[in-house]
């Protein structure tokens, strides 16, 4: 494990940030520059090898990314299966369950990502019963007492989101997977936001399932998506979103019907996506190489420094102030927060805008406090001198 104040090793392996102040790993992580050769080797074995290239390799890639994914999440080999995005993992677990009986209550949270949230909604149409638990009275976060109350014995599926992905609020899914093993229920954890940035011992936590993906903080590029699920758990359960991919043999293709997998593979689809393995598999080894519990500890400092520092500056802050309850992003809650975006961008500094948070400021291991330093002070300076005005007819309104 690398010492937080070593993790700049790392930094001459993410070209990017030769040429940026790349302060946006929470939605896109730089990438590794080994993920070119990576990425050039399946292009190699395509052009040489052609379909041979299945069996030197690519098929069981989508396996060994999937281990490398259960490591970052503290959970044993074998029990994690890749996806496209987010929303085709959610569907897989979802799709293991039936809406028509008397357990038929799903919960979910207000400051649930989006797409999560319309894929839960879609289970009415199927039986489900929406308990949509609302925004803590600080509008930033989850009160975990008030998600507890919502779960009984009529509750099927409890799904939360482990840091919000608008302001950053670590969300403690224990009290919360207590109560729902004590009534029978189900709980699906995003990862998201917290893998690659938060140390996570999912076995630990009892979780039944978790969704996440490696573009953000493991810099492992889109399609890198993933789905874990509890080895006991994983026996009980019968997806119907299936593909051959989950078939035991495969190669058979059997006519007689699905034979499904005995681990995380049970919960594959159909033909994997080989390039975004290749290009995921580096970034994640990065991340796992700098060590977790040392990636937080710089993600602390980093976003310490960045909340004294915007304080200082007047700017508003619409993330927890405790660093034990930030994950690894800062929401910046300023004036015309999109056309700043775009002049931060002008200025090679690179973050994000999200309507009901603001700017998003996610330095990563690979970042310097300086670099947090000229962030802040350039939002600034350029709401000071309008610099943002010329943006204003591009400003998305919310809604």
């Amino acid at each position: 494990m690398s010492h937080p104040d070593a993790l700049l090793e790392f930094r001459a392996r993410f070209p990017i940030t030769a040429r940026s102040n790349y302060l946006i790993s929470n939605s896109l992580g730089a990438m590794p520059t080994a993920t070119r050769a990576s990425v050039q080797h399946f292009l190699d074995g395509w052009d040489t090898r052609g379909v041979r290239s299945w069996g030197d390799g690519w098929w069981v890639l989508q396996d060994q990314v999937a281990d490398q994914v259960a490591g970052v999440l503290g959970v044993a080999r074998g029990t994690v299966s890749m996806h496209q995005n987010i929303a085709v993992a959610q569907e897989m677990i979802l799709s293991c369950f039936r809406f028509d009986g008397a357990r038929n209550k799903l919960v979910y949270l207000d400051r649930n990502f989006p797409s999560d949230q319309y894929i839960y909604e879609a289970r009415a149409a199927h039986g489900a019963r929406l308990v949509r638990v609302p925004a803590a009275s600080d509008g930033i976060s989850t009160d975990v007492e008030q998600v507890c109350a919502a779960i009984d014995d009529q509750t099927l599926i409890v799904a939360i989101d482990h840091v919000m992905f608008r302001s950053s609020a670590i969300l403690d899914p224990r009290p919360i997977v207590e109560k729902a093993r004590k009534v029978g229920a189900f709980v699906v954890l995003d990862t998201f936001h917290s893998v690659g940035t938060l140390p996570l011992q999912l076995g630990e936590l009892g979780v039944h399932a978790a969704v996440g993906g490696a573009l953000k903080y493991l810099c492992g590029g889109p399609g890198n998506c993933f789905l874990y699920v509890h080895p006991d758990e994983a026996k009980k359960l019968t997806p119907a979103f299936t593909g051959w991919a989950a078939h035991k043999q495969p190669f058979l293709f059997s006519p007689e019907g699905q034979d499904y997998r005995d681990d995380g593979g049970r919960f594959a689809t159909g033909t994997p996506n080989v390039p975004a393995l290749y290009s995921g598999k580096e970034g994640i080894a990065t991340v796992a190489e700098a060590g977790l519990p040392a990636v937080r500890a710089r993600s602390q400092q980093l976003t310490t420094l960045l909340v004294e520092l915007a304080q200082r500056a007047g700017l508003g802050i619409k993330s927890p102030l405790a660093a034990e309850r930030r994950g690894g992003h800062v929401a910046l809650d300023v004036p015309h927060g999109y056309a700043v975006c775009q002049a931060l961008s002008a200025r090679e500094i690179v973050v994000d805008f999200r309507p009901d948070a603001g700017l998003r400021v996610a330095p990563h291991f690979y970042n310097t406090e300086d670099e947090v330093r000229a962030c802040v002070a350039a939002v600034r300076e350029i709401l000071d001198t309008g610099e943002h005005e010329r943006f204003l007819q591009q400003e998305r309104k919310p809604g």
